[in-house]
């Protein structure tokens, strides 16, 4: 794709970062509901071992996880994903992306929650409240399912859909 050039009466700036390649948000798709089912293997493990070694070791993993990868994705989500969207006149994929940010504020809410107890365990604390966690994954975890959901059914490919357009654009402009 050709780099636009910025007319000469305006100053010159670093390009936008590109849109994340879907394939890279499709696997972190994947790695969330990998994880979400680690996390409950590490529930069944707690209540069977207390927090071992193994449960340490994954419960390091959990939080390393939803802490950066998770979070990032949905700030690509926001950043890269979402604007075009939200700039659309159409009404239903409005209130999806709408309905999926408020998810990102959900699930940022659900892990707070979550993650000074996943914490504790990771470090040997034995302060952390299993009653809790099995209260609160299910939601964690359903919400994820539902929100991936919409995302992969309605939203990337709308998504992808334009960017392929910017890009036919793009190149016909390019010609």
């Amino acid at each position: 794709m050709a780099q636009a050039v910025a007319p000469k009466n305006r100053p010159a700036r670093a390009p936008a970062p590109a849109l994340p390649p879907f394939e890279a948000l499709d696997r972190t798709h994947h790695k969330i509901i990998e994880v979400l089912g680690q996390f409950e293997r590490l529930l069944a493990h707690l209540d069977e071992n207390g927090a071992d070694d193994v449960a340490r070791a994954s419960a390091a993993e959990i939080f390393a996880f939803f802490e950066g990868h998770a979070r990032n994705h949905h700030l690509e989500e926001e950043r890269h994903v979402f604007p075009s969207l939200l700039a659309s006149d159409n009404v239903r994929l409005v209130e999806a992306v709408r309905r999926l940010q408020q998810d990102h504020g959900w699930l940022e809410e659900d892990w707070l929650e979550l993650a000074p107890q996943i914490e504790a365990i990771a470090k040997g604390y034995n302060w952390w409240d299993l009653a809790m966690l099995r209260l609160a994954l299910p939601i964690f975890t359903a919400l994820y399912h539902e929100h991936i959901g919409l995302e992969e059914s309605l939203i990337y490919p709308e998504a992808r859909r334009r960017q392929a357009a910017l890009d036919a654009g793009a190149q016909a402009r390019s010609a």
